[in-house]
């Protein structure tokens, strides 16, 4: 077994109890206001890797959140169409097959022209082919206008934390400015 082998099935573990225990831990709870958050999911692009789209999908929505998920080949625009359709909060970016700097460059400037430029994006999985550094990768995407950057091995109950955070200062910050 290589070290690829090895590591792709430790990220494949990883997700897998991290979805188990989330929904052990969580089954009769709910994030304080993720209920009330409306977030879009989807794999970009031509990537058609739908497994952990699912999973995402499934420890988000266990964890309170309402989640559209939009499933695999999605452009921009339906990313965009669906956030502005339901009335969503954030849209997450899914990208397994290495294109994801091709797929999801522009789609801070798509948001900001259809309207929703105050949008939460997140961008997660193996975004980029090749061997980088992935703080290379972070800083990569956070310059094209990503909020959050995600490796396919990090928690996801700890992006699901990210999240309602994220949304709860945006909501803060939307009353200021309508106090103010």
């Amino acid at each position: 077994m290589t070290i690829a082998t090895r590591s792709k099935k430790q990220i494949t573990v990883n997700i897998m109890s991290s979805a188990i225990n989330t929904n052990k831990n969580h089954e009769n709870t709910s994030a304080s206001n993720s209920a009330k958050t409306t977030i879009i999911i989807g794999v970009i692009g031509a990537d058609c890797h739908a497994v952990g789209n699912k999973i995402l999908a499934n420890v988000l929505g266990r964890l309170g959140f309402n989640v559209v998920n939009l499933g695999v080949m999605v452009t921009q625009d339906e990313y965009i169409d669906a956030a502005i359709e339901h009335g969503a909060q954030a849209i997450l970016v899914s990208s397994i097959y290495g294109h994801g700097e091709i797929d999801c460059k522009g789609m801070r400037e798509r948001c900001d022209e259809r309207g929703v430029s105050d949008m939460i994006l997140y961008v997660g999985g193996n975004l980029v082919i090749g061997k980088k550094d992935f703080a290379d990768v972070k800083v990569l995407f956070t310059e094209m206008g990503y909020d959050r950057v995600f490796a396919p091995s990090d928690d996801l109950e700890e992006v699901a934390e990210f999240l309602t955070m994220d949304v709860e200062n945006k909501q803060s910050a939307n009353q200021q400015w309508i106090v103010a």
